[in-house]
């Protein structure tokens, strides 16, 4: 079913979803299941799996030079999408990103997720390789977002890379990211909301935020999005603080702000373990607010650790 459907199924009720990341290489599909299962209580409508780009490392060779050597550390997405709608009939959505993919592989995984019966995709440009200080296309792939989108419309409409099918057409609803903050690479938050409208216009059927931990920011968010003419559900990205370090590291790596409370209380914690429990008591409060002000899924970054969601869950569902 179509994520917009299940949110138009829940009559106004908030919905509980959570994010996936594919196992390190070596691990089995039981990691996937363990970080599943303690969830399943709260009737998640879909799973989301995200897609990881190629990266590189330099391998010493006998003649003291080093080879440049591309590598995947974790699963293919489609495969885990495969099996979670295979043992528990929910609903995989997969993320497609643009870098480390050529078109004929983006076509291809499409038809494997037409195949496979699934019917959302989350369409990214993805982030930079950790080698390169800005994002790099993949020779032969897309540049951004927007051209993925097309790709995916094309192929709901039948159109292909080298030929048309008029029999064969799919039927993919679409999400994109958004940026309670802006993304970091937009000019000004203006310029963020009109590449947000063009992929909206373009197809876009729903949209999933980066994190945040000021509810106001998405409170503006959502209305900026609607004063620009953009109606889609706008569906809240949600990760507790769970770690001392997630303090400064998240700001930095994700280019977001934390309450001055928060940021105080966490500053004042002694350990790990109460740098959590300050984060699931945050999160708790912030998804009753984000509940009350009528937010149509609330969607967990749960990094294939899902007993604080689960606390957290447990406290507002």
């Amino acid at each position: 079913m179509k994520i917009t459907d299940h949110i138009a199924n829940s009559k106004g009720k908030t919905l509980f979803s959570f994010e996936l990341l594919p196992p390190i290489k070596g691990q089995s599909i039981q990691w996937i299941y363990d970080a599943i299962d303690p969830l399943l209580e709260f009737n998640p409508p879909f799973i989301d799996v995200t897609s990881l780009r190629e990266d590189y490392i330099y391998k010493e060779q006998e003649n003291g030079l080093l080879q440049k050597v591309s590598y995947r550390k974790r699963p293919g997405t489609i495969a885990i999408c495969a099996a979670i709608i295979h043992k528990y009939k929910i609903d995989a959505v997969p993320h497609l990103i643009c870098g480390g993919f050529t078109k004929e592989e983006t076509e291809n995984a499409l038809i494997d997720l037409q195949f496979l019966g699934i019917d959302n995709v989350l369409a990214l440009r993805g982030d930079a390789r950790a080698a390169d200080s800005s994002f790099v296309p993949t020779k032969g792939g897309h540049c951004y977002a927007t051209d993925l989108i097309e790709h995916i419309k094309n192929h709901n409409n039948g159109k292909f890379l080298h030929e048309d099918i008029d029999t064969f057409k799919s039927d993919f609803c679409i999400g994109v990211a958004g940026y309670p903050e802006k993304h970091f690479e937009a000019p000004n938050l203006n310029a963020d909301f009109k590449f947000l409208k063009k992929k909206v216009d373009m197809g876009a059927e729903f949209i999933v935020t980066q994190m945040f931990f000021d509810n106001q920011k998405y409170f503006d968010f959502v209305n900026k999005c609607r004063e620009n003419g953009i109606n889609v559900p706008i569906i809240p990205g949600l990760k507790p603080i769970s770690t001392l370090t997630q303090l400064n590291v998240l700001p930095k790596i994700f280019h977001i702000d934390l309450p001055d409370d928060l940021a105080e209380a966490l500053s004042h914690a002694k350990n790990n373990a109460e740098a959590k429990e300050i984060g699931t008591a945050a999160m708790i409060k912030q998804c009753k607010e984000l509940i009350e002000f009528g937010a149509p899924v609330l969607h967990f970054y749960t990094m294939g650790r899902p007993e604080q969601t689960k606390q957290i869950a447990r406290a507002i569902f």
